[in-house]
């Protein structure tokens, strides 16, 4: 196990970053997933009957003394860091014009200013390993759709992910930008029912990312969308 991979996953208890988690473990790598609920971490180990080489860190994605300290606890738990995924964001399911202004920021911190600073925190030791950064996105971040404030948080990370690469590329470290569709998460949790129409799993969104974080040495896989068929934006 001590040469195994190392993956770090914010927002990594349920949804897509659990999904991806469970694939990585599968594969042989050690994981480690950060969320804000400790309860939440806690049962998803016990669910994976507490295997040796998964680590859980309750800290906020949106907080730099918290994603730096995830990324020092990953390094010392396992000696190395591989793969940072991305993953920890939410939607509040309004618009500009007619939502309510009180959960923007929460939004717009997590979901920009998150990835960032697991960019950031990370960069250092994937510098090392030559690794690789995937950042969650959404089809949200390259259609656009009426007031949709949570997408316009997206088309940042759609940038994010480019002007990463472009940085960071000379290292040897690859950058890869997952934009799903419509995904059945507990994403959709806060609007009380899935969205009409034909949805993709988590497992599914999961092997995408998966794919691409173990393409051969040298592959640098930079943009994958990925929608139901069904979808038509």
């Amino acid at each position: 196990m001590t040469d195994a991979p190392v993956a770090l996953i914010t927002g990594g208890g349920s949804g897509i970053g659990a999904a991806v988690a469970r694939r990585l473990l599968d594969a042989g790598h050690r994981v480690a997933v950060t969320g804000r609920g400790e309860a939440r971490l806690r049962a998803f180990a016990g669910e994976l009957g507490d295997p040796e080489g998964l680590l859980t860190l309750a800290g906020n994605a949106a907080d730099h003394t918290q994603v730096a300290s995830a990324v020092e606890a990953t390094l010392k738990a396992f000696g190395r860091l591989d793969t940072v995924v991305a993953n920890a964001g939410f939607a509040t399911h309004d618009t500009v014009a007619e939502g309510d202004p009180e959960g923007w920021t929460e939004m717009v911190l997590t979901n920009v200013l998150g990835p960032a600073l697991l960019i950031r925190a990370s960069i250092d030791a994937l510098k090392q390993t030559r690794g690789r950064i995937v950042l969650v996105g959404s089809v949200a971040g390259f259609v656009n759709t009426p007031g949709n404030i949570y997408g316009a948080t997206k088309w940042a990370v759609t940038g994010l992910a480019e002007n990463t690469r472009r940085e960071v590329t000379q290292w040897g470290v690859g950058v890869t930008l997952i934009a799903p569709g419509r995904v059945e998460t507990p994403f959709w949790e806060a609007t009380g029912a899935l969205p009409p129409g034909e949805l993709l799993t988590a497992d599914q969104i999961a092997d995408s990312i998966v794919w691409a974080t173990t393409q051969p040495a040298g592959v640098d896989v930079n943009t994958v969308v990925v929608r139901p068929l069904g979808q038509p934006n």
